[in-house]
């Protein structure tokens, strides 16, 4: 969704207030490598685009789409999906602050799926083509964006993991472990977050029946392993999630 139209003429405007200063941003840790000369920050700062907003519920890109940017978050959370012929949505993803969008598009040129704000969430716009002028000149950077990709499709293999072997309570204590760990890598409190997808959606995501997981939380609950507070979740017990997600425990 674009920006709304401002009420000063468009050459008043300025231009880097319209832009992300990625040394400046509480994300570029995680989006960027780190030992970026000042000279190269600049040249990176000079490629972004602009900070987007998404207002929640909103398309950030649709499947099939030309493929011009990439979008790292700044703020905010996101789902991917797709829409089968029939209809039938299967999402593909959670995506947090400090994390790329897009990168399903490189080969192609064009979206794979469709990208949705869960909440009002702003986005970096990165023009691809411009990145990768960069990238033969500063090899840092794209010895970061190859590691970045690696990540992508370790998590990718993560789920078809999860969803072609693990039992119901270890697909849902293995999804919380992964959003504990991607929190706490943020600086955010690793054992109480607020859950920005539905259940429907998480079930949608593993594979489960939006009742299979108001039964898990039941169960975690009451084997005080959560506490659960409308969207709010605290690990009480983190360790013996992580061994019920790793298959080393049950939970009955």
């Amino acid at each position: 969704m674009s920006e709304p139209a401002l009420s000063i003429p468009v050459t008043s405007i300025n231009i880097t207030s319209l832009r992300a200063s990625c040394s400046a941003c509480s994300m570029h840790q995680l989006c960027l490598p780190m030992g970026l000369g000042e000279s190269d920050m600049h040249r990176l700062d000079q490629i972004i685009g602009r900070r987007r907003k998404v207002p929640k519920d909103s398309l950030l890109y649709r499947m099939d789409d030309p493929f011009t940017n990439l979008y790292a978050i700044r703020l905010g959370h996101f789902k991917t999906f797709q829409v089968s012929a029939g209809g039938e949505q299967q999402i593909t993803g959670f995506q947090m602050a400090g994390e790329l969008l897009g990168m399903d598009a490189i080969s192609t040129d064009r979206h794979h799926c469709d990208a949705v704000a869960l909440e009002d969430s702003e986005v970096c716009e990165i023009p691809f083509p411009r990145l990768e002028e960069l990238f033969g000149t500063i090899p840092t950077l794209l010895h970061h964006f190859h590691r970045m990709m690696s990540q992508e499709i370790t998590r990718e293999q993560s789920v078809m993991l999860l969803l072609g072997n693990m039992r119901a309570e270890q697909r849902f204590a293995a999804f919380l472990v992964n959003l504990s760990s991607r929190y706490a890598a943020r600086g955010y409190a690793p054992h109480v977050f607020q859950l920005r997808m539905s259940r429907e959606e998480i079930g949608n995501y593993l594979g489960l029946t939006i009742e299979s997981i108001s039964r898990l939380l039941s169960r975690f609950k009451k084997q005080g392993l959560l506490r659960v507070a409308n969207r709010e979740i605290e690990m009480l017990d983190p360790v013996r999630l992580k061994a019920i997600a790793a298959g080393t425990e049950s939970c009955n």
